[in-house]
């Protein structure tokens, strides 16, 4: 859609259902949560659909943020317990090629994460 809110239109085609939508901060990718025959995925896109990649998957992995260089995202994942239901919930980073993904120490459960603002200096 346009910046003012109009024209919007559907760029998302592949199979299953995209959620959560994020653009980058320069405006070059959007990044979503795309559920698939009861798989998480984090992945991104090309604004105009195009190039779309998958980098991250699992059993609940979801809730993706950009930081503010545009370069690297943040999630959370959540493990199945022993009984194959939902488990502990951890914060990852993992850049936009997908080949760097490392968990992020927190004291305790954690989700819906959300980087701060660069303030100018």
């Amino acid at each position: 859609m346009s910046a003012g809110g109009g024209g919007e239109r559907r760029i998302s085609f592949g199979e299953g259902r995209y959620a959560t939508p994020v653009w980058s901060p320069r405006g070059d990718y959007i990044a979503f949560t795309k559920i698939t025959g009861g798989s998480f995925g984090i992945g991104v896109m090309r604004t105009d659909g195009g190039g779309e990649r998958m980098l991250a998957s699992g059993f609940l992995v979801e809730g993706p943020t950009w930081a503010p260089n545009g370069r690297v995202l943040m999630f959370f994942r959540q493990q199945p317990n022993s009984g194959g239901r939902a488990g502990s919930v951890t914060l990852h980073q993992i850049d936009i090629t997908g080949r760097f993904e490392r968990q992020v120490p927190t004291p305790t459960d954690a989700s819906d994460p959300a980087w701060s603002p660069l303030i100018p200096q």
